[in-house]
């Protein structure tokens, strides 16, 4: 069971007792704006997300979304690296609910994936991609270090995402 200590939060796997947590995200308007809307209009279906999706990933990667979380325990986002069939390269995934956006949590979750996936899984390249409207995700993106390297389509949809990378 892997869990990400940094100095305010704690990433760690995703279980089905989070599906609440997991069905509050996913319907925040800026998540569907921004990502995407996953489907998961009951915490029945954010169970069988955490399942099919993170959980498995964990399985088959050694790596995934992880819930993150302030020192106190209060779930506040999901941060880590994806293994996407249209990518390359593993890329790192965030969102953050709505009270605890710019507080640098983001930043804070996404450097502590992006580490343990260099140290404890070797990763060498890890990209992110981002609407190009959202602007906020890129500054975070540009603040880690990563630049853009080319316009691709998005996963499951003709949308044009940007994509960034870290090396």
């Amino acid at each position: 069971m892997v869990k990400i200590e940094t100095e305010r939060l704690t990433l760690s796997e995703l279980e089905s007792k989070d599906a609440p947590f997991v069905f509050e995200l996913y319907n925040d308007p800026d998540f569907i704006k921004y990502i995407g809307d996953r489907g998961i209009g009951s915490i029945s279906d954010g169970e069988k997300f955490i399942e099919t999706g993170p959980r498995t990933s964990y399985a088959e990667h050694g790596h995934g979304l992880y819930l993150v979380q302030l020192k106190d325990e209060t779930s506040i986002g999901i941060c880590g690296i994806l293994k996407r069939d249209n990518l390359d390269d593993p890329d790192i995934g965030f969102a953050m609910l709505p009270a605890f956006r710019k507080n640098g949590y983001t930043f804070e979750a996404a450097q502590a994936a992006i580490d343990d996936g260099r140290n404890r899984l070797g990763l060498q390249r890890i990209v992110a991609i981002a609407s190009p409207d959202n602007n906020a995700s890129i500054r975070l993106l540009e603040k880690m270090g990563m630049r853009f390297i080319k316009k691709i389509n998005n996963q499951n949809s003709d949308e044009i995402c940007h994509l960034y990378t870290t090396v």
